[in-house]
């Protein structure tokens, strides 16, 4: 222990209502369930909870069907006493692209209207200048701006370079210094020495955010806080370990009765984990086997909230048993895109790219539009050289940005302002609007109609209705585009160890609604145009996604290789190109269709 016993006690920010979740349960915890709490955890003395930012704004819109601002207000209403902090991706505020700087100093002025105290501001690359405009904002609103390093490991991530990050960090205003280790891979003595190398070159407060990912993060914070760290983020234990973080309950006990006692009552978190734990059995469906403690994390660098995403993605794709391949593949794209660290939207980026690498059979035979973006510096400077050839492939003769990629952005508010008109009722729902504008605007328009419906909580299984009830579970889904409402009525005929269960589709065509199963199989008619992709003039998709655009139309000549498409899966975007030159036939989709591999989506004579 360090000699010096004079009492450091150290603060604890709670990551139970962001984080947390977001790394076990695929960021999908509801207000509903945060609210009835927040008496208790607004008593324990954190010095902060982590409230908003990161994925959840996307999952409020995308899955839930919340307001995210409403969300804020409501918890800064229940949590009068706590400071709340948010996770803001610098220029990339909450989305996946850079913003210009006036959506960003309005995107921060509002967050702190509505509730946010403290600013852990981050940029993917650790490009600093993609933090001035964020760090700026934050310092005119009068709130806590904490910069942040992303940790990771590679040839060129070395402690002289984070002490540089660091100097420059404090220079630009920083109130503090938050080491992110986002995906785990931070060694308890690995730890000490950086952080006490840290505070040797900079007067700031150093907090520690690492996920249990490999089973080494408490151990890490406890040599951070004997290096000189004072702050340390922690969940609640019925969200810890794994994915996750080190519990808030362990840490206060191994830190009880020493010189940095955190001073939190053991009692009132085991009643908060208490409720979270019954809480989290309703999410039982976002849980993955993947979001386990496992050290070859220190292999694959793929973090917490990255972990549960990707599994949760892979299934909608049908090809959850290839994860191991794209673990394996995730190294090879980030040595390719020159060692970024793994942390949205990089994070994203290069698990999305691994993914269609493994799926499609052959590297980089379909490149993303954010890796084509990444290679041309449109996310900044990358840490390391990318591989030419690949950038080659990508972007071709295309010019390198060498510049701040915002310097290069008009100011964006007055189009956002008018392209989202009535829908928006105020600066909250431009913002909104900015960060997602396909969904975002889906989100105000049913919002505003008063049909939003939120993505449906399957029950735990059959005890939480007797058998002999009768009554349905009743749940929309959507196939191809086309909302059904659905109900199970729980019954069905047992064989070969599975259960069939009888669907009724409300409005439906009795021959549509029983369609046999087995039509769907490969080889099958497609849904679309009872046809499937066979001839060389055949436009498909290698993975389930939306059409964002259609780039033809019918009775345009285009060449090999020419983008006619663009589509969406995991977030991410991806051109379709034509695969021989000839003249469109045939467009079979429309922009928001949905999409599987198979699907004739155009037709080239």
């Amino acid at each position: 222990m360090n000699a010096d016993n004079a009492a450091k006690p150290i603060y604890v920010t709670d990551v139970i209502l962001r984080d947390a979740h977001q790394s076990l349960i695929a960021t999908r915890m509801r207000t509903e369930d945060m609210l009835p709490v927040c008496e208790k955890l607004d008593q324990v003395g954190y010095w902060s909870l982590e409230v908003w930012g990161g994925a959840t704004f996307d999952a409020c819109v995308r899955f839930l069907k919340e307001d995210p601002w409403e969300r804020l207000r409501q918890l800064r209403a229940a949590l009068p006493n706590t400071r709340l902090q948010m996770l803001l991706r610098g220029q990339n505020l909450l989305g996946y692209r850079h913003y210009a700087d006036d959506v960003v100093e309005a995107f921060v002025e509002r967050a702190a209207a509505n509730g946010i105290d403290v600013f852990r501001v981050f940029d993917a690359l650790n490009d600093l200048r993609n933090l001035e405009t964020a760090i700026r904002a934050v310092k005119k609103t009068g709130k806590h701006a904490q910069a942040t390093i992303c940790y990771t490991t590679s040839p060129v991530h070395t402690t002289a370079l984070y002490i540089k990050q660091a100097k420059a960090l404090r220079d630009m205003g920083a109130d503090s210094i938050a080491l992110k280790d986002m995906a785990g891979l931070l060694t308890p003595y690995a730890t000490y020495d950086l952080v006490k190398a840290l505070k040797e070159a900079v007067d700031l407060p150093i907090f520690i955010h690492s996920h249990s990912t490999a089973g080494l993060a408490a151990l890490c914070q406890l040599k951070a806080i004997e290096a000189g760290a004072e702050h340390i983020d922690t969940a609640i234990s019925s969200f810890a370990g794994g994915t996750s973080h080190p519990a808030t309950e362990s840490q206060v006990a191994a830190l009880k009765g020493t010189q940095w006692d955190t001073g939190l009552d053991l009692e009132l978190l085991q009643e908060i984990a208490d409720y979270f734990r019954e809480v989290r059995k309703k999410y039982h469906q976002f849980e993955s086997e993947f979001t386990r403690e496992d050290v070859s994390v220190q292999i694959s660098q793929v973090p917490g909230g990255m972990m549960s995403n990707l599994a949760n993605q892979l299934k909608e794709q049908h090809a959850l048993g290839r994860i191991r391949e794209v673990f394996d593949e995730i190294p090879r794209v980030r040595k390719d895109l020159g060692y970024p660290p793994l942390v949205t939207p990089t994070s994203q980026i290069v698990g999305t790219q691994a993914v269609l690498n493994v799926l499609s059979g052959e590297r980089y035979k379909t490149i993303t539009n954010e890796v084509k973006r990444y290679l041309a510096g449109g996310y900044g400077q990358p840490p390391a050289p990318v591989d030419p050839q690949i950038q080659k492939q990508a972007i071709g003769n295309g010019e390198v940005i060498d510049v701040r990629p915002a310097d290069l952005l008009k100011a964006e508010l007055p189009q956002l302002r008018a392209e989202i008109g009535e829908a928006a009722l105020s600066e909250e729902d431009v913002l909104t609007y900015a960060m997602f504008q396909d969904i975002g605007r889906k989100f105000l328009e049913e919002r505003n109609s008063g049909t939003l419906t939120p993505e449906v909580l399957l029950p735990i299984g059959s005890n939480d209705r007797p058998a002999d009830e009768g009554v349905p579970t009743e749940f929309t889904i959507d196939v191809h585009g086309e909302s059904y409402q659905v109900s199970i009525t729980g019954i069905g005929a047992l064989g070969a160890g599975k259960r069939s269960v009888y669907l009724t589709l409300d409005g439906v065509p009795e021959e549509v609604a029983f369609k046999p199963l087995n039509s769907f199989v490969a080889g099958a008619s497609s849904e679309r145009g009872g046809r499937v992709a066979s001839l060389p003039g055949h436009v498909t998709t290698s993975m389930p996604g939306n059409i964002v655009d259609v780039l033809v139309t019918v009775g345009q000549q285009v060449t090999a290789g020419q983008a006619v498409l663009v589509t969406e899966a995991m977030k991410m975007e991806t051109e379709i190109q034509a695969p021989l030159a000839g003249t469109v036939t045939a467009v079979n989709v429309v922009k928001g269709d949905r999409v599987t591999p198979g699907d004739i989506l155009i037709e080239i004579e």
